[in-house]
């Protein structure tokens, strides 16, 4: 680790100027004496490195002492520190790192596309996961993370929707999917999709298998959420909306507004389970007319609902 500590404290100070022994050791989580040896290393392998005494003194670097990348724009610059997300990062175990190679990036660029670096990583903050759910857990992540850049058989127990849940599966992990905080493995054979919070057990076996050549993990994903969608909403349900009520997704409209300011529409649905739960969030805003087994469905719910709250007032009498 103290080659990795040495190149950070270089361009540390190519982007901070100057800093002290005390600054240095907050920064990399090392103790004061640990930067004085570091510094003496790095003096010892010839970085024209001094030290000035004093309430404004530190450590600093000659001008001109300094790796530049070459090539980059600032719209490039700026997209390499949006792209930077580091929740996903810290997930997979490599939130220092992506620190680290910012770090490095940072020190490189010259001071107008530093600029433009900064400005936009102050401005723009990317958080994958959706306000009303819950964080998934995901322990395996990293051991998952880890058989995908080693080209390492998985043998998991998995948690499914359909019975038997809980299944054996042998994995050739191809490649990782983030989609709305949720991870997802891609693996073979086939290749098939698997959540990784719903691993139950992973055994990281010694067996390396053979990643496909032509295998494109953005356009597998692409093509696999267009099947998905297509398997979504098989079904469809003919309701009537009350005026100003809207149903997000598509809706077919069924004629203009009715004479009593209601709307005819035609909607698709998952399944009847699925769009009983929906309509009824709606109350009694909708009115569903076909299937009829889907509009038989929401009425013995509201009549059960009926019985139950009866004509009891608010605090259970009449």
């Amino acid at each position: 680790m103290k080659s990795s500590r040495l190149v950070s404290i270089l361009l540390l100070l190519q982007t901070r100027d100057r800093m002290t022994a005390a600054q240095l050791a907050e920064e990399l989580e090392v103790s004061v004496r640990t930067v004085y040896r570091d510094v003496e290393a790095l003096s010892a392998a010839g970085v024209p490195l001094y030290g000035d005494a004093g309430h404004a003194g530190g450590y600093r670097l000659l001008d001109g002492y300094r790796t530049r990348l070459t090539g980059l724009t600032a719209g490039e610059a700026e997209a390499l520190f949006l792209a930077g997300a580091p929740g996903p990062a810290a997930e997979l175990g490599l939130g220092s790192v992506l620190a680290a190679a910012q770090l490095k990036v940072r020190a490189a660029l010259p001071p107008e596309l530093r600029a433009h670096a900064d400005r936009v990583s102050g401005r723009f903050h990317l958080d994958a996961p959706g306000w009303y759910a819950d964080a998934d857990e995901a322990p395996y992540l990293p051991a998952v993370a880890d058989a995908v850049w080693n080209n390492r058989v998985l043998h998991v127990v998995y948690r499914r929707w359909r019975e038997p849940t809980d299944v054996e599966r042998r994995l050739e992990p191809y490649g990782l999917v983030l989609k709305a905080g949720r991870w997802y493995v891609v693996a073979g054979p086939g290749p098939r999709t698997f959540r990784v919070d719903q691993i139950l057990q992973l055994t990281a076996m010694d067996e390396e298998f053979t990643r496909p050549d032509d295998f494109d993990l953005a356009a597998y994903w692409t093509a696999y959420q267009r099947d998905f969608h297509d398997r979504l909403n098989r079904g469809e349900a003919v309701v009537r909306l009350a005026p100003g009520v809207r149903l997000t997704g598509p809706v077919t409209l069924n004629g203009g507004t009715q004479e009593d300011g209601w709307t005819l529409v035609t909607v698709p649905i998952e399944s009847d389970d699925r769009a009983h739960a929906e309509f009824l969030r709606l109350g009694a805003d909708i009115e569903v007319l076909e299937p009829p087994e889907l509009r038989e469905k929401i009425a013995r719910t509201v009549h059960e609902l009926a019985e139950k709250y009866g004509n009891s007032g608010p605090c259970g009498g009449d």
